[in-house]
């Protein structure tokens, strides 16, 4: 067995470099203090004109707005409580991108994880990952892809996938056919949208700080998985904040259907 990586330091907060000028950005699962916030505080940096953020947990997401209103001011941000497993509801996110002019970039950040043996999984646990990770972001990207393409808008579609898509791990046999799927999707929309100008790329996160991981792991099981990445460390979520801000910005204008992953992992 490989002997656990030592921590480096963390980063420096890398500086904003107004990538994303005039940009309207919708994000689902915004909410909290994970990669969905730490993205639309990236995104109101790098210059985005408005950001329309979303969640399911109404509380949680207001005080993520009055948050980012209070860092960024009220002209630039808007909230609006979306389940992405409904499609009205996705359209209603999308309608509140409308008094901005429009979607310009849609980071679909929304799923659900889990951790069951494939003996004891119940069709309810393994529907219900399916449907908010794989079906919601098809539900995001068809939304936002249509709107796009009637609004003549040569859009950007970024989709939050998970190195659990390529790589086995025990107890996430549905998160990780969900993240395949989105992988997939991400692909396949890519050439489905190409001749309309829009992209679709996806990015594929390995390990990233959240609050809310010790919740649903062990202190010693995370420190086994932190000692496998190459670096002995989580991401932070702004490290993969900056890998979707690239995919949305100009910086990516030839790149379409391709899974970026930000993984430190050595095997």
């Amino acid at each position: 067995m490989t002997a656990p990586r030592v921590a480096l330091p963390e980063p420096d907060y890398v500086p904003p470099h107004d990538l994303l000028a005039g940009q309207v950005v919708v994000l689902t699962a915004a909410a909290g203090a994970g990669i969905g916030v730490a993205t639309a505080r990236r995104c109101l940096e790098e210059g985005a004109r408005a950001v329309v953020i979303s969640d399911t947990h109404e509380r949680r997401l207001a005080e993520t707005a009055a948050m980012l209103v209070a860092d960024f001011g009220s002209g630039r941000v808007a909230a609006a409580r979306c389940d992405v497993t409904d499609p009205a509801q996705v359209e209603s996110l999308l309608n509140a991108a409308e008094p901005f002019g429009g979607v310009d970039v849609m980071i679909n950040n929304a799923g659900l994880g889990g951790t069951a043996s494939i003996l004891e999984m119940t069709d309810e646990q393994w529907a219900a990952v399916l449907r908010v990770t794989l079906d919601g972001t098809f539900h995001c990207v068809r939304a936002a892809g249509r709107r796009m393409v009637s609004a003549g808008t040569q859009g950007v579609i970024v989709n939050n996938a998970s190195v659990v898509g390529w790589r086995a791990q025990e107890g996430q046999a549905h998160y990780a056919a969900a993240k395949a799927g989105v992988m997939a999707l991400t692909r396949c929309a890519a050439m489905d949208l190409a001749e309309h100008g829009i992209r679709v790329n996806a990015v594929s996160p390995s390990l990233a700080t959240h609050p809310f991981l010790a919740k649903v792991t062990t202190p010693e099981l995370l420190a086994e998985l932190e000692g496998r990445e190459a670096f002995g460390r989580a991401a932070q979520p702004w490290e993969i904040a900056n890998v979707i801000v690239f995919l949305a910005s100009g910086y990516s204008s030839y790149m379409t259907g391709e899974v970026v992953s930000v993984s430190s992992r050595h095997p």
